[in-house]
């Protein structure tokens, strides 16, 4: 676990796309009355029309996108108690960037399975992201290992009352 000083505590709710990032984030956000910022409105056009067209975003792509939710995670603890940022943060080394000069950031690693999550991505209406890409995400995803401890999980196989209900009780240790 982080030894960081949870006051002005950023969380970044990671995962593969269609893991319920923002649904949940919006819930929890509201809930506890915190600062929210869905990551995907940071991406700048070129992503989105990439995206929309069903071609997988690359790490150059990425590159300012992270840089804009760095800054962001800097300025929102700054004034909020607490802050959460819906990023997928697929890789470590995306993760590694979003912590550069925020010490009081932690991620909330929203897992769950292919089929789940599928089912999930079929159900969605106007969201950019192709669910054909999903098989992308997880060969992407470098899930957070042991030497990752600023990394909280929470399962998502189970309903969004207990996905909320569990990201609280974390956020609030």
């Amino acid at each position: 676990m982080s030894t960081t000083n949870h006051d002005h505590h950023i969380y970044i709710l990671m995962g593969v796309s269609g893991s319920g990032k923002s649904v949940t984030a919006r819930e929890v956000a509201y809930k506890l009355q915190a600062a929210f910022l869905d990551g995907d409105f940071l991406h700048p056009r070129s992503n989105i029309m990439k995206m929309s067209s069903g071609e997988p975003l690359n790490d150059d792509d990425r590159k300012p996108w992270l840089q804009a939710l760095n800054d962001a995670a800097f300025a929102m603890q700054r004034t909020n108690e607490v802050s959460l940022i819906v990023c997928s943060a697929l890789k470590k080394h995306y993760r590694d960037q979003l912590r550069d000069g925020n010490p009081n950031l932690s991620f909330i690693y929203l897992k769950g399975d292919m089929d789940t999550i599928g089912e999930r991505l079929k159900a969605r209406k106007g969201h950019f992201f192709k669910p054909q890409m999903l098989q992308t995400q997880f060969a992407t995803l470098e899930e957070p290992g042991a030497d990752e401890a600023d990394v909280l999980v929470v399962d998502i196989n189970q309903p969004v009352d207990a996905v909320v209900a569990d990201m609280i009780k974390l956020i609030k240790k």
